[in-house]
């Protein structure tokens, strides 16, 4: 499943009402770590049809960014029934983000 543009206009539909568990990707266009996080996280997508991905750029959506204190990126939160269900920031190995899941 392609990765979604989360946007706060979306986000209600998108995550809270999501049926299946959502793997967000907190980024920002200068943020190093983040652009190691990204392709790892598009090949997660591409993998599993058992999630949802999504993307929330925090330069632009600084709204939902200090919904979920995001203080530092990139920022991984894993949505379960409109709840969070788990949290990791720093780039992180394939690995450790499915543990997430």
């Amino acid at each position: 499943m392609a990765v979604l543009t989360i946007t706060k206009e979306n986000f209600e539909a998108e995550v809270l009402q999501s049926d299946k568990p959502v793997l967000l990707d907190f980024w920002a266009v200068w943020c190093g770590p983040c652009r190691m996080v990204s392709p790892i996280v598009d090949e997660i997508a591409e993998e599993r049809d058992d999630i949802k991905v999504g993307k929330i750029n925090v330069d632009e959506q600084g709204e939902l960014a200090q919904q979920f204190g995001v203080m530092s990126i990139p920022t991984l939160v894993v949505m379960k029934n409109g709840q969070i269900a788990n949290k990791a920031v720093g780039a992180m190995p394939k690995e450790e983000i499915l543990a997430l899941l």
